[in-house]
């Protein structure tokens, strides 16, 4: 297994965009073929008219199956026949559809298992209605983790789609993908409040659904008002963040992550990461993309796969827990959100008067 390198399927995205322009630049070190096998699935004629236009010199093998990949190269899989013209910087049918083409083989092959992972570069959002999703999309950058509960809804709509249910589910989705796709062993997990003041959806819906999954085990904090969470920077204190709605987890990740940022899809079986860019249509043509995040979806998904196969091999025969960890307790104190101060009034008295009627006559 340590021999084997770990094959990297990658969809060229938008034609229009700067799919190729990233995908180029990120494979002109020659250190990302020593880290794994590239499989692109696009167009040999639509790559080599970005890798002129752009002037590059990554040099790239025209494949016809995924089976013919070679390590040491950055292998191209042709997808399609047609030819597709380019045009730099405009959202056609003709460059969605070969985006979509791609897409589709990456799909079939990932389902007979000719490759490992998969990174997707960017394509424009389509806007249909979203279909009841049991997975969660995760954003990660070094700096922070943010999952969230709703995703492509118009805001007006999240708080009917927001129930406890879909909260316990979301949580547990995350707690389990920290563990799993970033090996950490006992995640801590901050929930975020719907609104900046306490409402019926944090007393009725996120409240409970937090008392709920403590009870399972999950280190889960909250509900914080969102400005405050990060306004604070107390997102340094936790492993993930737990979103409600896009712009609440999307906006402070990107002044956070900046162009480094990667989106995953958890709670799946395959590992996919997509680099957090649009196709970027107004920079397009112009070699100015930056491909980091396009090269950090590969380091992401590559770490996703060898820590799977770090957890999953000694959880085949797991050992009974034996004992109660005291740092569970002490977390939760640590993480408490902060009661009013008359609440510690009443409960100091409380505790005095208790006291008092314990003492011997």
């Amino acid at each position: 297994m340590e021999n084997k390198k770990i094959r990297v399927a990658i969809t060229h995205g938008d034609t229009n965009g700067i799919g190729y322009e990233t995908i180029l630049k990120a494979f002109e070190d020659p250190m990302m073929l020593d880290l794994c096998t590239p499989i692109i699935y696009g167009s040999p004629k639509v790559a080599a008219f970005h890798r002129k236009a752009l002037h590059l010199e990554t040099q790239f093998t025209a494949i016809n199956s995924a089976e013919e990949a070679r390590d040491g190269r950055l292998n191209l899989l042709a997808t399609f026949d047609d030819d597709v013209k380019v045009e730099f910087g405009q959202s056609t049918d003709e460059s969605a559809e070969a985006a979509r083409k791609a897409m589709a083989r990456a799909k079939e092959d990932l389902i007979k298992h000719l490759y490992d992972v998969l990174v997707t570069a960017p394509v424009k959002p389509v806007n249909t209605q979203p279909k009841e999703d049991r997975s969660l999309t995760v954003m990660v950058s070094e700096v922070v983790r943010i999952g969230l509960v709703t995703t492509h809804l118009p805001l007006k709509d999240v708080p009917a789609a927001i129930t406890v249910e879909k909260v316990i589910d979301k949580a547990r989705i995350f707690h389990q993908s920290l563990k799993r796709d970033f090996r950490i062993s006992n995640p801590r997990i901050a929930i975020l409040a719907l609104n900046p003041q306490e409402g019926a959806e944090e007393k009725e819906i996120i409240r409970p659904a937090i008392n709920i999954i403590e009870k399972e085990g999950i280190q889960a904090f909250g509900p914080y008002v969102a400005d405050q969470f990060f306004g604070e920077n107390l997102y340094e204190q936790f492993d993930g963040v737990l979103a409600m709605y896009d712009d609440q987890g999307s906006v402070p990740f990107k002044t956070l992550a900046q162009e480094y940022g990667v989106k995953l899809k958890a709670g799946i079986s395959a590992i996919v990461t997509t680099p957090d860019q649009d196709p970027s249509f107004d920079i397009a043509g112009k070699g100015i993309a930056d491909e980091h995040a396009l090269r950090q979806a590969v380091y992401t998904a590559i770490d996703m796969y060898r820590h799977r196969i770090e957890y999953d091999e000694p959880m085949g025969n797991p050992l009974p827990k034996l004992y109660h960890e005291k740092r569970e307790d002490v977390e939760k104190i640590r993480f408490a959100i902060p009661k009013p101060k008359d609440q510690f009034k009443r409960e100091d008295r409380k505790q005095q008067e208790t006291q008092e009627q314990q003492k011997p006559e």
